[in-house]
């Protein structure tokens, strides 16, 4: 792994993750350029920092589940060529129902530039520790729609609650909000907050 850098779930023994960039379960409908492997990776702050979430989370019942983190430079210019192309459906009604593909970057919901790819922000959620049941929040993962937005309407008060935690959770260790995505959350004090790094997340040295 880079310098500075290591997989999370080396770091965290226990995390869950699903690596949904590797593969085709996710907006684009296809794997995505940059991930080549099904591994989540972050700056070793990131690390430190997820590991006090993780037992702030587990003193409440919760483990963590993890989407992404950091992310490759090629992986957000191919978001920005993916949603210039013609829409083909294959994942609008789960990931972005309500807009076109083309409105995605005016929205905040894809940008030229992502958190990302400096190696400090991470999209996650909780999962029961007792069931293994992720725990609900009123939308999935990457659903580019006002719902998933904090304080958005139309979220059951249970799904409300848990955001609220979740949110709690990560800003008492030391992260800060997206206001758009409420899986979404970047550390403070990232340690590289001018630099978007391009390797590929890949078995072995990177």
């Amino acid at each position: 792994m880079r310098d500075g850098f290591a997989f999370v779930d080396e770091a965290l023994p226990g995390v869950r993750w699903d690596a949904v960039y590797a593969g085709p379960r996710n907006f684009t409908g296809r794997p995505v350029e940059g991930y080549l492997a099904d591994r989540i990776a972050g700056t070793v702050e990131l690390c430190a920092a997820l590991e006090r979430v993780q037992e702030k989370a587990a003193s409440l019942g919760f483990g963590l589940h993890l989407w992404d983190a950091y992310r490759p430079q090629r992986a957000v210019d191919a978001f920005l060529r993916w949603a210039e192309e013609p829409e083909d459906g294959a994942a609008k009604a789960r990931h972005y129902p309500n807009i076109g593909r083309h409105e995605m970057v005016s929205r905040g919901y894809v940008a030229p530039r992502s958190g990302h790819s400096r190696g400090s922000t991470v999209d996650l959620t909780f999962f029961h520790l007792d069931t293994g049941e992720l725990v609900p929040m009123g939308g999935g993962h990457d659903l580019m729609d006002p719902v998933s937005h904090h304080g958005a309407e139309g979220v059951a008060e249970v799904e409300a609650a848990n955001r609220r935690d979740l949110r709690s959770v990560m800003e008492s260790c030391g992260f800060q909000a997206y206001p758009w995505e409420w899986w979404h959350y970047t550390l403070r004090d990232e340690p590289y907050p001018e630099t978007y790094f391009d390797f590929p997340i890949e078995e072995g040295p990177c």
